[in-house]
C-alpha cells in the first residue's frame, strides 16, 4: 500500500455508518490528515454528534439517512456534497449484520439466518433487509456520488475521486449463519471492481477491503465471552484488528496516489483465511 503522508491538500470525505466502530475510527483518521469529515448515521444520533464534535479540526458535518432508501440516499449525498462544496473521498463502511427482527423465536439476538434454523417469512426478510443496506445502499450511493465527482471538478493537483468498500472476509470462507451478509459482501467486492472498470476513464479509483473480526464495542460480548480465545485463535497473531489499524488502511487505500490499487480487493485478517 501507498501512503498519504505526502499530501496535506484538504478533501471532502463522506463515511457511511461512522457513529460507532470502525467508521467513527476511520471519520477521525481522516480527520487527522486535515479533510473534511461528513459523519452519518441511521438511528445513533448520540454517538454520531458526539464523534462531529470530537474530530480534529473545522469543516465536519452530521447527516442522517437509511440505506435502504433510495430517496434517502440521494438525499445523503446532495446533503454532503453541499456540507463539503466536494465529496473527494468515499468510503462505503455502513452494513447491517445484527437484525432481531430476523431471529427466530427464543434464538440469537445477532439475526442469525441459518437454513436449518430459520422459517421461510424470517430467511426472507433477512435477506431482503441485508442487500437493501449492504448491497444496494453501496451501490445507489456510489451512482450519486460517482455522479458528484464528474461534475464537480477537483481541487488543483487532486484526483476526481476515490471510492473505497469496506467488505468482508465473509465473503470467501462463507457465513452460514448469517449467509445474506456474506453474499452481500461478495456482491458488494464484484460491484466495486465492476465500478473500478467503469469509472478508471472519469479519474476515479474504486478499490475493496477485506477485514477479518475487528475488536468493536458491539464485538466485545462475543470476544469476552467462552468463545473469544477461538476468535483469536483464527489469526497466528492470536487477535483481532483493532477499528483504527482497519481505519488507517482505508485513509491509506483512498490516498491520492493510490490510484494504481483500484479493482483490488484486499484480504486485512491477519492470516485467519487465506485464498
Amino acid at each position: 500500500m501507498v501512503s498519504d503522508m505526502g499530501s496535506t491538500a484538504t478533501r471532502g470525505v463522506l463515511v457511511t455508518g461512522s457513529s460507532r466502530g470502525v467508521g467513527a475510527a476511520t471519520a477521525r483518521a481522516f480527520a487527522a490528515r486535515g479533510d473534511r469529515v461528513v459523519v452519518h448515521y441511521r438511528s445513533a444520533e448520540a454517538p454520531a454528534r458526539e464523534l462531529l464534535e470530537s474530530l480534529a479540526g473545522n469543516g465536519h458535518a452530521l447527516v442522517r439517512a437509511d440505506l435502504s432508501r433510495p430517496d434517502e440516499v440521494r438525499r445523503l449525498a446532495d446533503e454532503a456534497a453541499d456540507a463539503l462544496g466536494r465529496i473527494d473521498v468515499l468510503v462505503n463502511n455502513a452494513a447491517l449484520f445484527l437484525d432481531p427482527a430476523a431471529a427466530p423465536e427464543g434464538g440469537s439476538r445477532r439475526g442469525d439466518h441459518r437454513i436449518t434454523d430459520v422459517d421461510y417469512d424470517a430467511w426472507v426478510r433477512a435477506w431482503q433487509t441485508t442487500l437493501a443496506t449492504n448491497l444496494m445502499g453501496p451501490a445507489n450511493l456510489t451512482w450519486c456520488v460517482a455522479r458528484h465527482m464528474i461534475a464537480t471538478p477537483p481541487a488543483a493537483g487532486m484526483p476526481r475521486g476515490r471510492i473505497v468498500n469496506v467488505g468482508s472476509r465473509g465473503a470467501y470462507r462463507g457465513e452460514p449463519d448469517v449467509p445474506a451478509y456474506g453474499a452481500s459482501k461478495a456482491g458488494l467486492h464484484a460491484f466495486g471492481q465492476s465500478m473500478a472498470i467503469a469509472l478508471a476513464p472519469e479519474g476515479i479509483s474504486v478499490v475493496s477491503l477485506a477485514p477479518g473480526f475487528i475488536a468493536t464495542d458491539m464485538a466485545a460480548t462475543l470476544l469476552d465471552g467462552p468463545g473469544g480465545a477461538a476468535i483469536r485463535a483464527q489469526s497466528p497473531f492470536d487477535r483481532v484488528a483493532t477499528p483504527e489499524e482497519v481505519a488507517r488502511a482505508l485513509v491509506t487505500l483512498a490516498a491520492p496516489d493510490a490510484e494504481w490499487v483500484s479493482g483490488s480487493v484486499i484480504d486485512f485478517n491477519g492470516a485467519s483465511y487465506l485464498r
